[in-house]
């Protein structure tokens, strides 16, 4: 054979891609209760100036429950913001991460059959 090919035998090239994504689990939205919810307790807090006790107890006084439909203590009213900004900064930093392709070089590999 002219081009240089064994016969039984079979060239093709080989190479690896790497992708990494952390983009590959269920991300679950805020209901709108909880968006609201988080407005709220963000308004009160920033523009009003209020304290996570004094917030617990105005949300109880206004009958809004927790999303678990529990009565609001200082920690909730915490943990509601502390959560929130959590994630946010997780979908920025860290799912919405880009990461770079890396490509092998390509062989020319020959696999002998019969």
């Amino acid at each position: 054979m002219s081009s240089g090919v064994v016969q039984g035998t079979i060239p093709h090239l080989e190479f690896t891609i790497e992708v990494q994504s952390n983009n590959l689990t269920h991300h679950q939205k805020y209901s709108k209760k909880q968006e609201v919810i988080h407005e709220l307790i963000t308004f009160l807090h920033s523009s009003e100036g209020l304290g996570y006790r004094r917030i617990s107890k105005k949300m109880n006084e206004w009958g809004i429950t927790t999303q678990r439909g529990k009565n609001w203590l200082p920690q909730s009213v915490h943990s509601v913001l502390k959560k929130k900004r959590l994630r946010d900064t997780r979908v920025e930093d860290v799912r919405n991460k880009q990461h770079p392709i890396k490509m092998s070089k390509m062989s020319l590999v020959y696999h002998t059959f019969d």
